[in-house]
């Protein structure tokens, strides 16, 4: 079987916009985590979050997860939580490599204020709560077996562009055919 290359970092780092150009460029099925988790539970991760709470969330992430990576070779986007659980870094790298798309507070920001649909922002004060949540996963996002730094000007295909070129310096094996 192929290798996954499975796109981690926080909300609002691309990892959809970027995966879906990586997908198209290397000629791979592009999937959403959270996209797939919304389709089995027909409600929004926002939905499942207020009803049934992360704790059962980040089950359901773990079994679609496990889902998606054993059917690949994909590009596959995570949700801004799942490498900190430790279940999917494992899943994660035995059917590939996580990439993470690391992006500053401000960048972030700009690009998650707007957005209603971040459960774990619906706090009084969503900055403080994405920088906490910022400074929390940075260590364990960093493990990652490749980073790429996206800056604020960044297009996706520039990403994607700077994604595809650390691959091929890092990971080669994560693009040769299944």
């Amino acid at each position: 079987m192929g290798r996954n290359i499975v796109l981690i970092g926080m909300m609002g780092a691309g990892k959809t916009a970027v995966g879906t150009e990586l997908g198209r460029r290397l000629g791979r099925q592009f999937v959403d985590s959270d996209a797939e988790i919304e389709a089995a539970a027909a409600m929004s991760v926002s939905e499942i979050f207020a009803r049934d709470g992360e704790a059962f969330f980040r089950d359901r992430e773990t079994e679609v997860l496990d889902r998606l990576l054993a059917a690949g070779p994909r590009i596959v986007a995570t949700g801004g939580g799942a490498w900190i659980q430790p279940r999917n870094r494992h899943l994660i790298h035995r059917s590939g490599a996580a990439l993470w798309l690391n992006c500053d507070l401000e960048t972030l920001w700009r690009r998650v204020k707007a957005r209603t649909t971040r459960p774990l922002l619906q706090t009084p004060d969503p900055r403080g709560t994405l920088e906490r949540l910022l400074a929390e996963r940075m260590p364990v996002y960093a493990t990652a077996d490749i980073v790429v730094d996206v800056a604020r000007e960044d297009t996706i295909a520039a990403t994607a562009d700077r994604v595809t070129a650390a691959i091929k310096s890092t990971r080669p094996d994560l693009l040769e055919p299944a």
